[in-house]
């Protein structure tokens, strides 16, 4: 049986983040939505800095979100970025993608203990 979880996002803002595997390094951006553009910002926020720009060639391993899925968005990133290479994980298979395991690690460290104060 599948089971779908669907939540209301409450004015959350998505966090979308890159990990740079080679040099221990975390980016991210916060935006008010997922999608096209703010996956976009996020690889023109890493591609734009050394030694992205000038790299012979930079690997994305991403998820089968919509704003990176199929053709158009391979089409997209190389157009933009032609040193870029998109590489997807298996569908239902967050636990090969090194961000996710990041941010699990970050959920069970710092946000699980739910240490906030009431406002």
């Amino acid at each position: 049986m599948r089971v779908n979880h669907e939540y209301g996002r409450g004015g959350a803002l998505a966090y979308l983040p890159a990990h740079d595997v080679h040099h221990a390094k975390v980016f991210g951006r916060c935006e008010p939505k997922t999608g096209i553009v703010p996956f976009m910002s996020l690889l023109t926020q890493v591609m734009t800095t050394e030694p992205y720009a000038s790299a012979k060639r930079v690997y994305w391993i991403v998820d089968n979100g919509s704003s990176h899925r199929g053709q158009k968005a391979i089409d997209r990133l190389t157009s933009t970025f032609p040193n870029t290479v998109l590489v997807h994980t298996p569908v239902h298979a967050f636990w090969t993608n090194q961000i996710e395991i990041f941010l699990s690690i970050v959920q069970r460290k710092v946000v699980s203990p739910n240490d906030f104060t009431e406002t």
